[in-house]
């Protein structure tokens, strides 16, 4: 069994995951990490700008909405992320089989009507949620523009519940804002004739792109970063047999694709900032170790990653950022856990003036307490 270091591991995931040489293109990059996280559209960008050579928001918002190689859609954990356009069939035929809890609010022939109603309206449109609940309750009938489904201290529509099902099948996906307001659309604009891929090879393709860029990874590793249940993320890997081949990471097994078992030969290094749920630090685990020691503590919310920016060197958490925009300016703030070396200062410096590009704005540095709370 071929054994690794965890810093040998840190080394093969910089690498692969763009922060050591950049991916070519904000597509390249989504394809790579399996989505980029877009809940907040600033932290994909700078997911994004941060493993290209010199792409800015521009480039991504281009790509997004110009070029359509990037989808805003449900993907991993069924968050909002950037997906590569080219994988959607992939992605809808891996989400689609995931397990999921049964509908409370809709029948199975109520939740097919609904799905087939939304693939329809949105099919040349771009909708906001009151358009699109004229359009579905036009297609299904009044039952499902019901205020049943419980929404903070309101109610929503009853077709609402069918949203995640239409989602992990294909039939909408975001569309660019309208003011404040959210829009969806029907990807099939971006990509024509697209259908889901067959289950099982969709979900083998999403384990192997996992492995290669995330990996070495246990299946509850994998279970966590997709929201699956372990049992089931086991079975899965069980499934692949040959296809997957176990290392052990500092003494603990885990698995990778089958001959993929090399690393860089040299340590990682370099210093990193890295945005609200970027990849590397939601996707690699194990959490104690990529996390360690008082970064747990400072930079995990209830054990969750993502919640705040963090400060990487030599490929583990040590510190949190966090930035706050003013017209052109932008102020970051960088809260290490230790003191940094000179060179590790001027990596920092570079790292800023980077952001600085990505969003368009000038930086300016100071190193001390993060004062603002997760997501904030």
């Amino acid at each position: 069994m071929r054994q690794l270091s965890f810093a040998q591991v840190c080394a093969r995931r910089l690498d692969r995951q763009g922060l050591v040489s950049p991916l070519p293109g904000a597509a390249a990059v989504a394809a790579r990490l399996g989505g980029v996280h877009a809940q907040v559209l600033s932290a994909a960008e700078l997911s994004i700008g941060l493993r290209t050579r010199d792409s800015t928001r521009v480039d991504v918002r281009e790509a997004l909405w110009a070029e359509r190689s990037l989808v805003k859609t449900r993907g991993p954990r069924f968050t909002v992320h950037l997906l590569a356009t080219e994988d959607l069939p992939i992605w809808t035929g891996a989400l689609s089989a995931l397990p999921i809890q049964p509908h409370k609010l809709l029948t199975e022939e109520q939740a097919e009507q609904v799905v087939a109603a939304i693939a329809d309206a949105l099919r040349d449109a771009e909708l906001t949620t009151d358009e699109l609940t004229e359009a579905v309750v036009a297609r299904t009938g009044a039952w499902a523009g019901d205020r049943v489904m419980d929404a903070f201290q309101d109610k929503w529509p009853r077709w609402i519940e069918g949203m995640s099902l239409a989602t992990r099948r294909g039939a909408m996906c975001f569309g660019p804002n309208r003011g404040r307001q959210i829009t969806y659309t029907n990807p099939t604009r971006w990509l024509p004739g697209f259908q889901p891929a067959e289950a099982r090879t969709a979900l083998a393709e999403v384990v192997r792109r996992y492995l290669y860029a995330y990996g070495p990874a246990t299946p509850a590793h994998f279970a966590q970063w997709l929201a699956a249940p372990r049992r089931w993320a086991t079975e899965l890997f069980d499934s692949l047999g040959a296809e997957l081949e176990q290392v052990s990471v500092a003494g603990t097994a885990a698995w990778v694709v089958a001959g993929d078992t090399a690393a860089p030969t040299g340590l990682p290094d370099g210093v990193r900032l890295l945005p609200y749920f970027d990849a590397y630090s939601v996707g690699c685990f194990p959490r104690e170790h990529v996390f360690p020691g008082r970064a747990a503590e400072r930079a995990l919310a209830g054990g969750q990653a993502g919640n705040y920016p963090v400060l990487l060197v030599d490929g583990v958490v040590a510190g949190v950022w966090h930035q706050r925009r003013s017209g052109r300016r932008i102020d970051v703030t960088v809260e290490p856990l230790g003191r940094l070396t000179a060179p590790q200062r001027r990596n920092l410096d570079d790292q800023v003036h980077r952001i600085g590009e990505i969003l368009e704005a000038t930086p300016r540095l100071t190193i001390g307490e993060v004062t603002v709370g997760p997501h904030a």
